[in-house]
């Protein structure tokens, strides 16, 4: 029959107490009055050692709820499959079943409420993108030509200024062309994974980073869920070099490997800092879930930081 932790403590307590008061009972041990001080020195020596036996019977059968304690402190939802073995007797090993299933809980529902609000982000971005690719965009364009003929009319000192007017409103037309594009990438839903990588990493390019990309040609078919994550993982790799990394130089890899797909983004730059991961990160970790892949982010074999993503494959894909 199994204890419950609350006897299985207060058996070894008395097993500790019942010891002591035999030996005492049928050692040479007498206490007179008034108390010499050698049965002071050995009375406080029994008391001593009956206290070390106690600490190490409690320290061995507590053992497991120290374990349980150390996981709590350090689980995180985001890294999800981590479970504390079952051992113990009885009331530990039944704490230790209950914390395993509240884990498997939490998962699920953390999986399940990050995939209705990354849909609905997407959604909000695609609805955004539109806007303003369509209203907005359509709207500076009418203004440009507006200009441009306003401009052919207009008198020689005038016609300077107002060709200055229209190259900002051409920047501003670009900017927010590119701003949509950032939101929902139409080269993703048009031309598939591959162009919209090589668009990325060419937008990522500046007078200061080069980044190279290496995209194999024998990629399987992918599920659009699939496309999205490597794609946003590539997105928020690239904006974090360009943001914090102070690289020169960034690779972009997209392959087979190991029965699956693995994106890498590699850089030079100064590698990780000792803070803790912003809303980007996790993000990337939140989506890398929902496919069932595996976000690894450290640093590079040559320095600077290696974000790794890899996804397993699902059976009948080729």
């Amino acid at each position: 029959m199994s204890l419950s932790l609350f006897w299985r403590i207060f058996l070894l307590n008395a097993a500790v107490l019942v010891l002591a008061t035999v030996l005492l009972l049928l050692g040479p041990v007498t206490v007179s009055a008034p108390v010499v001080l050698t049965e002071v020195v050995v009375l406080t020596v029994g008391l001593a050692a009956m206290l070390v036996a106690n600490a190490l019977l409690l320290r061995v059968g507590l053992a497991p709820l120290q374990r349980l304690t150390r996981t709590m402190r350090t689980i995180d939802l985001l890294r999800p499959g981590h479970r504390l073995a079952v051992t113990g007797q009885s009331g530990i090993a039944d704490l230790i079943r209950t914390f395993n299933a509240m884990l498997d809980r939490l998962e699920a529902e953390r999986a399940t409420s990050a995939a209705r609000a990354l849909s609905a982000q997407e959604a909000e971005r695609r609805r955004i993108a539109r806007e303003l690719h369509d209203e907005i965009g359509q709207t500076l364009t009418a203004v440009l030509l507006d200009l441009k003929r306003v401009a052919d009319r207009a008198p020689e000192p005038m016609r300077d200024e107002l060709h200055q007017v229209q190259e900002s409103t051409r920047n501003s037309l670009d900017e927010i062309r590119r701003i949509a594009r950032r939101l929902r990438p139409g080269v993703l839903d048009e031309l598939g994974l591959a162009s919209a990588l090589k668009a990325l990493t060419t937008e990522y390019r500046t007078a200061g980073l080069a980044v190279h990309r290496d995209i194999a040609a024998d990629l399987p078919d992918l599920d659009d869920q699939v496309e999205l994550v490597l794609y946003r993982t590539a997105q928020e790799g690239l904006t974090n070099v360009v943001r914090h990394s102070g690289a020169r130089n960034a690779h972009l890899v997209l392959r087979r490997a190991g029965g699956g797909i693995e994106l890498r983004v590699r850089d030079d730059g100064r590698g990780l800092l000792a803070t803790p991961e912003g809303a980007g990160i996790r993000g990337m970790r939140e989506r890398a879930l929902l496919i069932g892949a595996d976000l690894s982010i450290g640093p590079g074999a040559t320095g600077g930081t290696d974000v790794c993503l890899r996804v397993p494959l699902r059976e009948g894909t080729t």
